[in-house]
Protein backbone atom coordinates (compact mmCIF):
# COMPACT_ATOMS: atom_id res chain seq x y z
CA UNK A 1 0.00 0.00 0.00
CA UNK A 2 1.14 3.69 -1.08
CA UNK A 3 1.71 6.16 1.42
CA UNK A 4 1.16 9.72 0.78
CA UNK A 5 2.53 12.40 2.11
CA UNK A 6 1.25 15.86 2.08
CA UNK A 7 3.65 18.86 2.38
CA UNK A 8 3.54 20.10 6.09
CA UNK A 9 4.52 23.53 7.08
CA UNK A 10 4.78 23.93 10.90
CA UNK A 11 4.69 27.53 11.33
CA UNK A 12 2.16 29.35 9.56
CA UNK A 13 2.93 32.65 8.41
CA UNK A 14 0.26 35.22 10.35
CA UNK A 15 1.97 38.82 9.55
CA UNK A 16 3.09 38.93 5.91
CA UNK A 17 5.04 42.89 7.12
CA UNK A 18 6.32 43.09 10.58
CA UNK A 19 8.70 45.22 12.46
CA UNK A 20 10.91 43.39 15.74
CA UNK A 21 11.93 46.20 18.10
CA UNK A 22 14.76 45.51 20.60
CA UNK A 23 14.43 48.65 22.42
CA UNK A 24 17.36 50.66 24.55
CA UNK A 25 17.77 53.49 26.20
CA UNK A 26 19.38 55.36 23.23
CA UNK A 27 19.05 53.52 20.65
CA UNK A 28 16.56 50.97 19.02
CA UNK A 29 17.18 48.30 16.53
CA UNK A 30 14.86 47.22 14.05
CA UNK A 31 14.32 44.43 12.39
CA UNK A 32 12.00 44.59 9.19
CA UNK A 33 10.45 41.06 7.89
CA UNK A 34 8.82 41.34 4.60
CA UNK A 35 6.90 38.16 2.97
CA UNK A 36 7.36 38.49 -0.87
CA UNK A 37 4.44 36.56 -3.17
CA UNK A 38 6.61 34.26 -4.30
CA UNK A 39 7.50 33.10 -0.61
CA UNK A 40 10.62 34.79 -0.29
CA UNK A 41 11.48 36.28 3.45
CA UNK A 42 13.08 40.03 2.71
CA UNK A 43 15.07 41.20 5.88
CA UNK A 44 15.50 44.94 6.57
CA UNK A 45 17.73 45.99 9.67
CA UNK A 46 18.44 49.40 10.96
CA UNK A 47 19.33 51.35 13.99
CA UNK A 48 17.80 54.79 15.45
CA UNK A 49 18.53 56.85 18.28
CA UNK A 50 15.69 57.23 20.69
CA UNK A 51 15.41 60.99 20.36
CA UNK A 52 11.64 62.04 18.83
CA UNK A 53 13.14 63.21 15.52
CA UNK A 54 14.31 59.93 14.57
CA UNK A 55 12.19 57.51 16.07
CA UNK A 56 9.81 60.00 13.68
CA UNK A 57 11.97 58.12 10.98
CA UNK A 58 11.54 55.01 12.12
CA UNK A 59 7.84 55.36 12.05
CA UNK A 60 7.84 57.03 8.38
CA UNK A 61 10.12 53.89 7.35
CA UNK A 62 7.68 51.15 8.68
CA UNK A 63 4.97 53.22 7.00
CA UNK A 64 6.63 53.11 3.66
CA UNK A 65 7.27 49.50 4.02
CA UNK A 66 3.97 48.65 4.05
CA UNK A 67 4.48 47.73 8.02
CA UNK A 68 1.26 46.19 9.99
CA UNK A 69 2.49 44.69 13.17
CA UNK A 70 5.48 45.87 15.33
CA UNK A 71 6.49 43.91 18.34
CA UNK A 72 8.76 44.69 21.24
CA UNK A 73 9.58 44.07 24.78
CA UNK A 74 8.71 45.73 27.50
CA UNK A 75 12.05 47.04 28.99
CA UNK A 76 11.46 49.31 32.26
CA UNK A 77 10.38 52.30 30.61
CA UNK A 78 12.27 52.72 27.64
CA UNK A 79 9.23 51.49 25.60
CA UNK A 80 6.84 53.75 26.57
CA UNK A 81 7.86 57.09 24.10
CA UNK A 82 8.11 54.97 21.27
CA UNK A 83 4.37 52.68 22.09
CA UNK A 84 3.09 56.61 22.26
CA UNK A 85 4.49 57.27 18.93
CA UNK A 86 3.61 54.18 17.23
CA UNK A 87 0.19 54.10 18.90
CA UNK A 88 -2.67 54.29 16.17
CA UNK A 89 -0.18 53.41 13.41
CA UNK A 90 0.22 49.99 13.70
CA UNK A 91 -1.14 47.15 15.48
CA UNK A 92 1.64 47.26 18.55
CA UNK A 93 2.44 43.90 20.82
CA UNK A 94 4.46 44.53 24.22
CA UNK A 95 5.43 41.22 25.15
CA UNK A 96 6.96 40.07 28.98
CA UNK A 97 10.55 40.25 28.43
CA UNK A 98 10.78 36.80 30.10
CA UNK A 99 8.81 35.22 27.88
CA UNK A 100 11.22 36.11 25.09
CA UNK A 101 14.78 35.61 26.23
CA UNK A 102 15.57 32.63 24.86
CA UNK A 103 17.28 33.98 21.99
CA UNK A 104 19.81 31.50 20.05
CA UNK A 105 23.48 31.62 19.36
CA UNK A 106 25.37 34.83 20.07
CA UNK A 107 23.21 37.60 22.08
CA UNK A 108 23.54 40.53 20.06
CA UNK A 109 21.09 43.49 19.65
CA UNK A 110 20.41 42.46 16.25
CA UNK A 111 19.75 38.83 16.77
CA UNK A 112 17.31 40.06 19.54
CA UNK A 113 15.10 42.32 16.86
CA UNK A 114 15.30 39.15 14.24
CA UNK A 115 14.22 37.05 16.71
CA UNK A 116 11.37 39.16 18.25
CA UNK A 117 10.30 39.92 14.38
CA UNK A 118 10.82 35.83 13.62
CA UNK A 119 7.78 35.44 16.10
CA UNK A 120 5.72 37.77 15.26
CA UNK A 121 5.93 36.65 11.96
CA UNK A 122 4.55 33.24 13.26
CA UNK A 123 2.37 34.91 16.06
CA UNK A 124 4.07 33.49 19.02
CA UNK A 125 4.45 36.86 20.85
CA UNK A 126 2.02 37.11 23.66
CA UNK A 127 0.77 40.58 23.94
CA UNK A 128 0.56 42.10 27.51
CA UNK A 129 -2.30 44.15 28.79
CA UNK A 130 -1.86 47.88 27.49
CA UNK A 131 -4.62 49.82 28.34
CA UNK A 132 -5.92 53.19 26.89
CA UNK A 133 -4.34 56.43 27.00
CA UNK A 134 -6.71 58.03 29.78
CA UNK A 135 -6.32 55.06 32.01
CA UNK A 136 -2.41 55.49 31.38
CA UNK A 137 -2.17 58.81 32.44
CA UNK A 138 -4.79 57.58 35.76
CA UNK A 139 -2.33 55.07 36.59
CA UNK A 140 0.75 57.00 36.23
CA UNK A 141 -0.95 59.88 38.88
CA UNK A 142 -2.29 57.11 41.46
CA UNK A 143 1.28 55.85 41.01
CA UNK A 144 2.94 59.10 42.51
CA UNK A 145 0.45 59.45 44.86
CA UNK A 146 1.25 56.51 45.90
CA UNK A 147 5.67 57.33 46.33
CA UNK A 148 4.25 60.55 47.93
CA UNK A 149 2.75 58.62 50.67
CA UNK A 150 5.06 56.06 51.17
CA UNK A 151 7.65 58.90 51.30
CA UNK A 152 5.34 60.97 53.86
CA UNK A 153 5.83 57.45 55.84
CA UNK A 154 9.41 57.57 55.48
CA UNK A 155 10.16 60.99 57.04
CA UNK A 156 7.76 60.73 59.56
CA UNK A 157 9.73 57.90 60.99
CA UNK A 158 12.49 59.35 60.65
CA UNK A 159 11.08 62.61 62.51
CA UNK A 160 10.40 59.77 65.44
CA UNK A 161 14.25 59.09 65.37
CA UNK A 162 15.00 62.26 65.99
CA UNK A 163 12.59 62.96 69.00
CA UNK A 164 13.85 59.54 70.63
CA UNK A 165 17.58 60.91 69.91
CA UNK A 166 16.49 64.24 72.12
CA UNK A 167 14.56 61.92 74.61
CA UNK A 168 11.00 63.63 73.72
CA UNK A 169 9.06 60.43 74.15
CA UNK A 170 5.78 62.69 72.62
CA UNK A 171 5.65 59.38 70.34
CA UNK A 172 4.62 56.82 73.81
CA UNK A 173 1.70 58.98 74.79
CA UNK A 174 0.39 60.32 71.55
CA UNK A 175 -1.20 57.68 68.59
CA UNK A 176 0.18 60.02 66.22
CA UNK A 177 2.86 62.38 65.76
CA UNK A 178 1.59 64.14 63.15
CA UNK A 179 -2.18 65.00 64.31
CA UNK A 180 -3.17 68.46 65.56
CA UNK A 181 -1.94 68.19 68.95
CA UNK A 182 1.56 66.72 68.58
CA UNK A 183 2.11 69.31 65.68
CA UNK A 184 1.14 71.92 67.85
CA UNK A 185 3.73 70.81 70.69
CA UNK A 186 6.48 70.52 68.05
CA UNK A 187 5.59 73.95 67.18
CA UNK A 188 5.82 74.83 70.60
CA UNK A 189 9.30 73.00 70.84
CA UNK A 190 10.75 74.70 67.89
CA UNK A 191 9.50 78.23 68.68
CA UNK A 192 11.93 78.24 72.12
CA UNK A 193 9.00 77.03 74.75
CA UNK A 194 10.75 74.27 77.08
CA UNK A 195 8.07 74.24 79.84
CA UNK A 196 6.68 71.06 79.86
CA UNK A 197 3.21 72.51 81.49
CA UNK A 198 3.08 75.05 78.70
CA UNK A 199 3.89 72.51 76.05
CA UNK A 200 1.00 70.00 77.71
CA UNK A 201 -1.74 72.83 77.60
CA UNK A 202 -1.19 72.31 73.68
CA UNK A 203 -2.69 68.82 73.76
CA UNK A 204 -6.86 68.88 71.80
CA UNK A 205 -9.30 66.76 72.41
CA UNK A 206 -9.22 63.51 74.21
CA UNK A 207 -5.43 64.37 74.91
CA UNK A 208 -6.19 66.67 77.69
CA UNK A 209 -6.85 63.73 79.63
CA UNK A 210 -3.22 62.49 79.50
CA UNK A 211 -1.63 66.00 80.83
CA UNK A 212 0.27 64.40 83.41
CA UNK A 213 1.63 61.96 80.83
CA UNK A 214 2.54 64.53 78.57
CA UNK A 215 4.44 66.57 80.96
CA UNK A 216 7.00 63.94 82.15
CA UNK A 217 7.35 62.68 78.46
CA UNK A 218 8.11 66.38 77.18
CA UNK A 219 11.27 66.77 79.21
CA UNK A 220 14.18 66.27 77.18
CA UNK A 221 17.01 67.91 75.86
CA UNK A 222 17.20 69.41 72.04
CA UNK A 223 20.53 70.21 70.83
CA UNK A 224 21.17 73.15 67.74
CA UNK A 225 21.33 70.20 65.24
CA UNK A 226 18.36 68.41 66.71
CA UNK A 227 16.44 71.78 66.25
CA UNK A 228 17.53 71.64 62.80
CA UNK A 229 16.18 68.51 61.80
CA UNK A 230 13.56 68.71 63.41
CA UNK A 231 12.17 72.12 61.44
CA UNK A 232 13.56 70.67 58.38
CA UNK A 233 11.58 67.48 58.69
CA UNK A 234 7.90 68.98 59.86
CA UNK A 235 8.36 71.14 56.85
CA UNK A 236 9.55 68.03 54.33
CA UNK A 237 5.83 66.74 55.89
CA UNK A 238 4.25 69.70 55.32
CA UNK A 239 5.46 70.49 51.44
CA UNK A 240 4.34 66.36 50.79
CA UNK A 241 0.60 66.52 52.36
CA UNK A 242 0.38 69.41 49.98
CA UNK A 243 1.32 67.80 46.89
CA UNK A 244 -0.62 64.81 48.22
CA UNK A 245 -3.83 67.09 47.97
CA UNK A 246 -2.71 68.29 44.53
CA UNK A 247 -2.39 64.77 43.39
CA UNK A 248 -5.48 63.88 45.03
CA UNK A 249 -7.62 66.38 43.67
CA UNK A 250 -6.17 66.40 40.20
CA UNK A 251 -7.02 62.27 40.23
CA UNK A 252 -10.73 63.24 41.78
CA UNK A 253 -11.01 65.66 38.38
CA UNK A 254 -10.71 62.93 36.09
CA UNK A 255 -12.56 60.37 37.99
CA UNK A 256 -15.55 62.78 37.53
CA UNK A 257 -18.01 63.71 40.11
CA UNK A 258 -18.94 61.44 42.58
CA UNK A 259 -22.32 59.72 41.46
CA UNK A 260 -24.24 57.93 43.85
CA UNK A 261 -25.42 54.63 43.30
CA UNK A 262 -28.56 53.91 41.37
CA UNK A 263 -31.77 53.32 43.45
CA UNK A 264 -33.61 50.12 42.93
CA UNK A 265 -36.79 49.75 41.35
CA UNK A 266 -39.40 48.05 42.83
CA UNK A 267 -41.81 45.37 41.65
CA UNK A 268 -44.36 48.13 40.88
CA UNK A 269 -41.81 50.58 39.18
CA UNK A 270 -40.30 47.85 36.98
CA UNK A 271 -42.23 47.99 33.57
CA UNK A 272 -43.79 44.54 32.66
CA UNK A 273 -40.79 42.42 30.45
CA UNK A 274 -41.10 39.11 28.79
CA UNK A 275 -39.28 36.20 30.05
CA UNK A 276 -35.85 35.31 29.14
CA UNK A 277 -34.36 32.41 28.79
CA UNK A 278 -30.58 31.23 29.70
CA UNK A 279 -29.73 32.19 26.24
CA UNK A 280 -31.29 35.87 26.63
CA UNK A 281 -28.22 36.49 29.56
CA UNK A 282 -25.07 37.48 27.52
CA UNK A 283 -27.24 39.59 25.23
CA UNK A 284 -28.42 41.31 28.22
CA UNK A 285 -25.27 42.22 29.76
CA UNK A 286 -23.91 43.09 26.30
CA UNK A 287 -26.82 45.96 26.20
CA UNK A 288 -25.28 47.00 29.59
CA UNK A 289 -23.62 50.66 29.50
CA UNK A 290 -20.14 50.97 30.15
CA UNK A 291 -19.41 52.01 33.86
CA UNK A 292 -17.94 55.08 34.20
CA UNK A 293 -14.72 55.88 36.91
CA UNK A 294 -17.15 57.47 39.21
CA UNK A 295 -19.92 54.78 39.40
CA UNK A 296 -16.89 51.97 39.87
CA UNK A 297 -15.43 53.87 42.42
CA UNK A 298 -19.13 53.75 44.33
CA UNK A 299 -19.00 50.18 43.37
CA UNK A 300 -15.88 49.11 44.67
CA UNK A 301 -15.86 51.35 47.43
CA UNK A 302 -19.02 48.80 48.91
CA UNK A 303 -16.60 45.89 49.28
CA UNK A 304 -15.74 45.90 53.07
CA UNK A 305 -12.06 46.50 53.28
CA UNK A 306 -11.50 49.29 49.88
CA UNK A 307 -11.64 52.73 50.39
CA UNK A 308 -12.04 55.76 47.88
CA UNK A 309 -7.99 56.21 47.37
CA UNK A 310 -7.71 52.05 47.36
CA UNK A 311 -10.84 51.42 44.67
CA UNK A 312 -8.55 54.81 42.56
CA UNK A 313 -5.51 53.11 42.62
CA UNK A 314 -7.02 50.10 41.49
CA UNK A 315 -9.15 50.82 38.98
CA UNK A 316 -6.07 52.82 37.42
CA UNK A 317 -4.44 49.73 37.16
CA UNK A 318 -6.89 47.42 35.91
CA UNK A 319 -9.84 49.47 34.72
CA UNK A 320 -13.44 49.65 34.63
CA UNK A 321 -14.09 46.88 31.51
CA UNK A 322 -13.68 43.23 32.13
CA UNK A 323 -14.14 41.94 28.75
CA UNK A 324 -10.42 42.13 28.57
CA UNK A 325 -10.41 39.24 30.90
CA UNK A 326 -11.54 35.63 29.84
CA UNK A 327 -12.67 34.98 33.69
CA UNK A 328 -11.60 36.26 37.39
CA UNK A 329 -8.97 33.58 37.15
CA UNK A 330 -7.48 34.90 34.38
CA UNK A 331 -7.72 38.49 36.11
CA UNK A 332 -6.02 37.16 39.34
CA UNK A 333 -3.48 35.12 37.51
CA UNK A 334 -2.52 38.40 35.23
CA UNK A 335 -2.33 40.38 38.76
CA UNK A 336 -0.06 37.66 40.38
CA UNK A 337 -2.63 36.55 43.13
CA UNK A 338 -2.85 33.24 42.30
CA UNK A 339 -1.01 30.68 43.69
CA UNK A 340 1.38 29.52 41.00
CA UNK A 341 2.25 26.04 39.41
CA UNK A 342 5.48 24.24 40.07
CA UNK A 343 4.72 20.12 39.97
CA UNK A 344 7.48 17.76 38.61
CA UNK A 345 7.15 13.92 38.69
CA UNK A 346 3.12 14.37 40.45
CA UNK A 347 4.93 16.38 42.67
CA UNK A 348 3.78 19.74 44.05
CA UNK A 349 7.01 21.93 44.35
CA UNK A 350 6.10 25.11 44.85
CA UNK A 351 3.12 27.34 45.21
CA UNK A 352 4.63 30.47 45.22
CA UNK A 353 2.89 33.72 43.46
CA UNK A 354 4.16 34.51 39.89
CA UNK A 355 4.86 38.23 39.39
CA UNK A 356 2.27 40.46 38.42
CA UNK A 357 1.61 44.41 39.14
CA UNK A 358 3.28 45.33 42.15
CA UNK A 359 0.94 48.49 42.73
CA UNK A 360 -1.83 46.66 42.12
CA UNK A 361 -0.87 43.80 44.53
CA UNK A 362 0.11 46.17 47.22
CA UNK A 363 -3.45 47.50 47.31
CA UNK A 364 -5.14 44.41 47.40
CA UNK A 365 -3.20 43.76 50.61
CA UNK A 366 -4.04 46.70 51.99
CA UNK A 367 -7.31 46.16 51.51
CA UNK A 368 -6.82 42.65 52.77
CA UNK A 369 -5.38 43.65 55.73
CA UNK A 370 -8.73 46.26 56.46
CA UNK A 371 -10.91 43.73 55.66
CA UNK A 372 -9.63 41.57 58.16
CA UNK A 373 -10.20 43.97 61.13
CA UNK A 374 -13.96 44.47 60.01
CA UNK A 375 -16.74 43.29 62.20
CA UNK A 376 -19.22 40.77 61.20
CA UNK A 377 -18.06 40.10 57.46
CA UNK A 378 -17.15 37.33 55.10
CA UNK A 379 -13.19 38.26 54.32
CA UNK A 380 -13.00 39.24 57.89
CA UNK A 381 -14.37 35.35 59.09
CA UNK A 382 -11.59 34.36 55.94
CA UNK A 383 -9.23 35.79 57.31
CA UNK A 384 -8.91 34.93 61.05
CA UNK A 385 -9.92 31.45 59.07
CA UNK A 386 -6.45 31.21 57.33
CA UNK A 387 -4.61 33.81 59.74
CA UNK A 388 -4.89 30.97 62.88
CA UNK A 389 -3.63 27.77 60.30
CA UNK A 390 -1.00 29.59 57.67
CA UNK A 391 0.06 32.97 59.53
CA UNK A 392 -1.07 36.48 58.51
CA UNK A 393 0.97 36.89 55.12
CA UNK A 394 -0.31 33.55 53.45
CA UNK A 395 -4.30 35.01 54.48
CA UNK A 396 -3.43 38.79 53.35
CA UNK A 397 -2.57 37.07 50.32
CA UNK A 398 -5.19 34.92 49.91
CA UNK A 399 -7.72 37.30 50.89
CA UNK A 400 -6.43 40.03 48.38
CA UNK A 401 -6.80 37.35 45.74
CA UNK A 402 -10.62 36.91 47.01
CA UNK A 403 -11.09 40.78 46.63
CA UNK A 404 -9.86 40.67 43.71
CA UNK A 405 -12.37 38.11 42.02
CA UNK A 406 -15.25 40.23 43.62
CA UNK A 407 -14.01 43.20 42.44
CA UNK A 408 -14.20 41.62 38.70
CA UNK A 409 -18.14 40.37 39.35
CA UNK A 410 -19.20 43.84 40.68
CA UNK A 411 -17.26 45.44 37.91
CA UNK A 412 -18.83 42.91 35.27
CA UNK A 413 -22.69 42.37 37.11
CA UNK A 414 -22.60 46.47 37.79
CA UNK A 415 -23.79 45.28 41.43
CA UNK A 416 -22.49 46.54 44.48
CA UNK A 417 -20.88 43.85 46.82
CA UNK A 418 -23.60 42.00 48.69
CA UNK A 419 -22.33 40.75 52.23
CA UNK A 420 -22.26 37.19 53.05
CA UNK A 421 -22.09 37.38 56.51
CA UNK A 422 -19.56 36.66 59.07
CA UNK A 423 -21.15 33.49 59.83
CA UNK A 424 -20.92 32.09 56.42
CA UNK A 425 -18.43 29.27 56.74
CA UNK A 426 -20.58 28.21 60.21
CA UNK A 427 -23.02 27.87 58.41
CA UNK A 428 -21.99 25.97 55.47
CA UNK A 429 -20.17 23.29 57.89
CA UNK A 430 -22.61 23.61 60.50
CA UNK A 431 -23.27 20.07 61.06
CA UNK A 432 -19.30 19.23 61.29
CA UNK A 433 -18.85 22.60 63.88
CA UNK A 434 -21.51 21.19 65.95
CA UNK A 435 -20.33 17.73 66.11
CA UNK A 436 -16.61 18.58 66.62
CA UNK A 437 -17.59 21.52 69.63
CA UNK A 438 -19.98 18.47 71.57
CA UNK A 439 -17.03 16.00 71.36
CA UNK A 440 -14.96 18.86 72.88
CA UNK A 441 -17.02 19.25 75.64
CA UNK A 442 -18.01 15.54 76.36
CA UNK A 443 -13.87 15.25 76.39
CA UNK A 444 -14.27 17.72 79.87
CA UNK A 445 -16.80 15.35 81.39
CA UNK A 446 -20.26 17.02 80.54
CA UNK A 447 -23.26 15.61 78.80
CA UNK A 448 -24.63 17.84 75.78
CA UNK A 449 -27.52 17.51 74.12
CA UNK A 450 -28.28 20.32 71.72
CA UNK A 451 -31.93 22.01 71.86
CA UNK A 452 -32.28 24.80 68.40
CA UNK A 453 -33.31 28.16 69.94
CA UNK A 454 -36.69 29.43 69.03
CA UNK A 455 -36.70 32.44 66.99
CA UNK A 456 -37.23 36.11 68.39
CA UNK A 457 -41.26 37.50 67.78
Amino acid sequence: MEELFEECNDLEVVCQRCCGLDIHKKMVVACLIILTADGKRLKQIRTFRTVTQELLELLDWLKAAGCTHVGMEATGVYWKPIYNLLEGHFELVVANARHIKAVPGHKTDVNDAQWIASLLQHGLLKASFVPSTEQRELRELTRYRTTLVEERARIVNRLQKTLEDTNLKLGDVVSDITGKSAQAILRGLLAGETDPKVLANLARGRLKAKRAELEAALVGTIKPHHHFMLTEQLDHIDRLEKAIGRVGAEIEARMGPSLPPEPEQGPSDKPAEPEQGPSDKPAEQANKEPLSLAQAVVLLCSIPGISRRAAEGILAEIGTNMDRFQSAKHLASWAGMCPGNHESAGKRLSGKTNKGSPWLRKLLVEAALAAGRTKNTYLSAQYRRLAARRGKKRAAIAVGHTILVIIFHVLQDQKPYEELGGNFFDERERQALEMRLVQRLEKLGYDVSLEPVAPAA
